[in-house]
Protein backbone atom coordinates (compact mmCIF):
# COMPACT_ATOMS: atom_id res chain seq x y z
CA UNK A 1 0.00 0.00 0.00
CA UNK A 2 2.27 2.76 -1.29
CA UNK A 3 1.18 6.35 -0.67
CA UNK A 4 2.32 8.96 -3.23
CA UNK A 5 4.49 10.59 -0.53
CA UNK A 6 6.66 7.46 -0.38
CA UNK A 7 7.76 7.45 -4.02
CA UNK A 8 9.89 9.53 -6.37
CA UNK A 9 8.70 10.71 -9.76
CA UNK A 10 7.60 7.89 -12.04
CA UNK A 11 7.36 5.18 -9.39
CA UNK A 12 4.01 3.41 -8.89
CA UNK A 13 1.62 4.13 -6.03
CA UNK A 14 -2.01 3.37 -5.32
CA UNK A 15 -3.80 6.46 -6.71
CA UNK A 16 -4.88 4.81 -9.98
CA UNK A 17 -6.38 1.90 -8.04
CA UNK A 18 -8.04 4.42 -5.72
CA UNK A 19 -9.74 6.01 -8.76
CA UNK A 20 -10.99 2.63 -9.93
CA UNK A 21 -12.05 1.49 -6.46
CA UNK A 22 -14.17 4.61 -5.97
CA UNK A 23 -16.25 3.67 -9.02
CA UNK A 24 -16.48 0.00 -8.01
CA UNK A 25 -17.65 0.96 -4.51
CA UNK A 26 -20.37 3.22 -5.89
CA UNK A 27 -21.63 0.44 -8.14
CA UNK A 28 -21.43 -2.30 -5.49
CA UNK A 29 -23.25 -0.23 -2.86
CA UNK A 30 -25.89 0.86 -5.39
CA UNK A 31 -26.47 -2.78 -6.33
CA UNK A 32 -26.73 -3.80 -2.66
CA UNK A 33 -29.23 -1.01 -1.94
CA UNK A 34 -31.34 -1.92 -4.97
CA UNK A 35 -31.61 -5.49 -3.75
CA UNK A 36 -32.18 -4.53 -0.10
CA UNK A 37 -34.86 -1.91 -0.84
CA UNK A 38 -36.72 -2.99 -4.01
CA UNK A 39 -39.47 -0.38 -3.50
CA UNK A 40 -37.26 2.60 -2.65
CA UNK A 41 -37.16 5.64 -4.92
CA UNK A 42 -34.01 6.95 -6.58
CA UNK A 43 -33.73 9.94 -4.24
CA UNK A 44 -33.72 7.91 -1.04
CA UNK A 45 -31.31 5.36 -2.55
CA UNK A 46 -28.91 8.15 -3.50
CA UNK A 47 -29.09 9.63 -0.01
CA UNK A 48 -28.44 6.25 1.58
CA UNK A 49 -25.48 5.58 -0.70
CA UNK A 50 -23.99 9.00 0.08
CA UNK A 51 -24.26 8.27 3.81
CA UNK A 52 -22.25 5.07 3.31
CA UNK A 53 -19.70 5.92 0.61
CA UNK A 54 -17.96 8.86 2.29
CA UNK A 55 -14.48 9.47 3.60
CA UNK A 56 -15.34 9.03 7.26
CA UNK A 57 -17.06 5.65 6.80
CA UNK A 58 -14.38 4.33 4.44
CA UNK A 59 -11.66 5.35 6.92
CA UNK A 60 -13.40 3.34 9.63
CA UNK A 61 -13.54 0.31 7.32
CA UNK A 62 -9.82 0.73 6.63
CA UNK A 63 -9.15 0.75 10.37
CA UNK A 64 -11.29 -2.37 10.87
CA UNK A 65 -9.23 -4.37 8.39
CA UNK A 66 -5.88 -2.97 9.55
CA UNK A 67 -4.87 -0.97 6.48
CA UNK A 68 -3.15 1.79 8.44
CA UNK A 69 -0.25 -0.38 9.52
CA UNK A 70 0.21 -1.80 6.00
CA UNK A 71 0.85 1.52 4.25
CA UNK A 72 4.18 2.87 3.01
CA UNK A 73 4.34 6.59 3.76
CA UNK A 74 6.92 9.28 3.15
CA UNK A 75 8.82 10.59 6.18
CA UNK A 76 6.83 13.82 6.35
CA UNK A 77 3.47 12.07 6.13
CA UNK A 78 4.59 9.50 8.70
CA UNK A 79 5.67 12.23 11.12
CA UNK A 80 2.37 14.12 10.72
CA UNK A 81 0.31 11.05 11.61
CA UNK A 82 -0.68 10.02 8.10
CA UNK A 83 -1.65 6.51 9.17
CA UNK A 84 -4.53 7.96 11.17
CA UNK A 85 -5.72 10.56 8.65
CA UNK A 86 -9.26 10.05 7.40
CA UNK A 87 -8.42 11.07 3.83
CA UNK A 88 -5.46 8.69 3.54
CA UNK A 89 -7.26 5.74 5.14
CA UNK A 90 -10.30 6.24 2.90
CA UNK A 91 -8.13 6.45 -0.22
CA UNK A 92 -6.25 3.29 0.76
CA UNK A 93 -9.53 1.44 1.27
CA UNK A 94 -10.73 2.47 -2.20
CA UNK A 95 -7.41 1.31 -3.64
CA UNK A 96 -7.86 -2.14 -2.09
CA UNK A 97 -11.33 -2.45 -3.64
CA UNK A 98 -9.84 -1.37 -6.96
CA UNK A 99 -7.11 -4.00 -6.61
CA UNK A 100 -9.67 -6.73 -5.89
CA UNK A 101 -11.61 -5.71 -8.99
CA UNK A 102 -8.44 -5.67 -11.10
CA UNK A 103 -7.42 -9.09 -9.83
CA UNK A 104 -10.73 -10.93 -9.90
CA UNK A 105 -13.42 -8.82 -11.54
CA UNK A 106 -16.67 -7.35 -10.26
CA UNK A 107 -18.13 -10.35 -8.43
CA UNK A 108 -15.29 -10.78 -5.88
CA UNK A 109 -15.17 -7.01 -5.31
CA UNK A 110 -18.94 -6.90 -4.80
CA UNK A 111 -18.82 -9.80 -2.34
CA UNK A 112 -16.13 -8.07 -0.26
CA UNK A 113 -18.08 -4.79 -0.25
CA UNK A 114 -21.28 -6.55 0.76
CA UNK A 115 -19.57 -8.39 3.62
CA UNK A 116 -17.99 -5.19 4.96
CA UNK A 117 -21.01 -2.90 4.57
CA UNK A 118 -24.06 -5.11 5.08
CA UNK A 119 -24.47 -3.96 8.71
CA UNK A 120 -24.33 -0.29 7.67
CA UNK A 121 -27.48 -0.59 5.59
CA UNK A 122 -30.61 -0.55 7.65
CA UNK A 123 -32.99 2.12 6.45
CA UNK A 124 -33.12 5.87 5.83
CA UNK A 125 -29.80 7.62 6.16
CA UNK A 126 -29.24 9.44 9.42
CA UNK A 127 -28.13 13.07 9.28
CA UNK A 128 -25.21 12.26 11.53
CA UNK A 129 -23.67 8.85 12.14
CA UNK A 130 -22.47 9.00 15.74
CA UNK A 131 -21.27 5.37 15.76
CA UNK A 132 -18.92 5.97 12.84
CA UNK A 133 -17.62 9.21 14.37
CA UNK A 134 -17.00 7.48 17.69
CA UNK A 135 -15.25 4.51 16.11
CA UNK A 136 -12.78 6.82 14.37
CA UNK A 137 -12.16 8.93 17.50
CA UNK A 138 -11.82 5.83 19.72
CA UNK A 139 -9.12 4.45 17.44
CA UNK A 140 -7.20 7.74 17.38
CA UNK A 141 -7.43 8.52 21.10
CA UNK A 142 -7.55 5.11 22.78
CA UNK A 143 -6.31 2.64 20.12
CA UNK A 144 -9.42 0.64 20.98
CA UNK A 145 -12.84 -0.01 19.45
CA UNK A 146 -16.18 0.80 21.13
CA UNK A 147 -18.02 -2.16 22.66
CA UNK A 148 -21.83 -1.96 22.65
CA UNK A 149 -23.79 -3.89 25.27
CA UNK A 150 -27.57 -4.24 25.10
CA UNK A 151 -28.73 -3.54 28.66
CA UNK A 152 -32.48 -4.05 28.22
CA UNK A 153 -35.31 -4.44 25.72
CA UNK A 154 -38.65 -3.69 27.33
CA UNK A 155 -42.23 -3.01 26.31
CA UNK A 156 -44.62 -4.64 23.82
CA UNK A 157 -43.36 -5.64 20.38
CA UNK A 158 -45.05 -2.68 18.67
CA UNK A 159 -43.48 -0.14 21.07
CA UNK A 160 -40.32 -1.76 22.38
CA UNK A 161 -37.57 0.41 23.92
CA UNK A 162 -33.93 -0.64 23.83
CA UNK A 163 -31.15 0.55 26.14
CA UNK A 164 -27.49 0.18 25.16
CA UNK A 165 -24.32 0.83 27.15
CA UNK A 166 -21.00 1.61 25.52
CA UNK A 167 -17.46 0.96 26.77
CA UNK A 168 -14.10 1.92 25.31
CA UNK A 169 -10.93 0.33 26.69
CA UNK A 170 -12.97 -1.00 29.62
CA UNK A 171 -14.39 2.41 30.56
CA UNK A 172 -18.13 3.08 30.43
CA UNK A 173 -18.68 6.27 28.43
CA UNK A 174 -22.38 6.45 27.63
CA UNK A 175 -25.85 4.95 27.76
CA UNK A 176 -28.52 5.45 25.09
CA UNK A 177 -32.14 4.52 24.48
CA UNK A 178 -34.17 4.14 21.29
CA UNK A 179 -37.02 2.41 19.50
CA UNK A 180 -34.60 -0.07 17.92
CA UNK A 181 -31.26 -1.57 18.87
CA UNK A 182 -29.59 0.52 16.17
CA UNK A 183 -31.17 3.74 17.47
CA UNK A 184 -30.09 2.96 21.04
CA UNK A 185 -26.52 2.36 19.86
CA UNK A 186 -26.53 5.70 18.03
CA UNK A 187 -27.81 7.41 21.19
CA UNK A 188 -25.11 5.74 23.30
CA UNK A 189 -22.44 6.77 20.79
CA UNK A 190 -23.72 10.36 20.90
CA UNK A 191 -23.49 10.34 24.71
CA UNK A 192 -19.96 8.91 24.55
CA UNK A 193 -18.84 11.62 22.10
CA UNK A 194 -20.18 14.24 24.50
CA UNK A 195 -18.31 12.64 27.39
CA UNK A 196 -15.06 12.55 25.41
CA UNK A 197 -15.46 16.22 24.46
CA UNK A 198 -16.13 17.12 28.10
CA UNK A 199 -13.06 15.19 29.28
CA UNK A 200 -10.94 16.98 26.69
CA UNK A 201 -12.11 20.41 27.89
CA UNK A 202 -11.36 19.52 31.51
CA UNK A 203 -7.80 18.39 30.81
Amino acid sequence: MTHPSAVTAGEPHYERLEFLGDAVLDLAIADLLMRRFPEAKEGSLSKERASIVNGRTLAVKAIEIGLGREMRLGKGEEKSGGRDKTSILAAAFEAVIGAIYTDGGLDPARRVVERLFVDDIGGPAAERDYKTELQEIAYRRFRSQPVYELVSARGPDHAKRFTTRIRIAGRELGVGEGGSKKQSEQAAARAALGRIDQDRLEQ
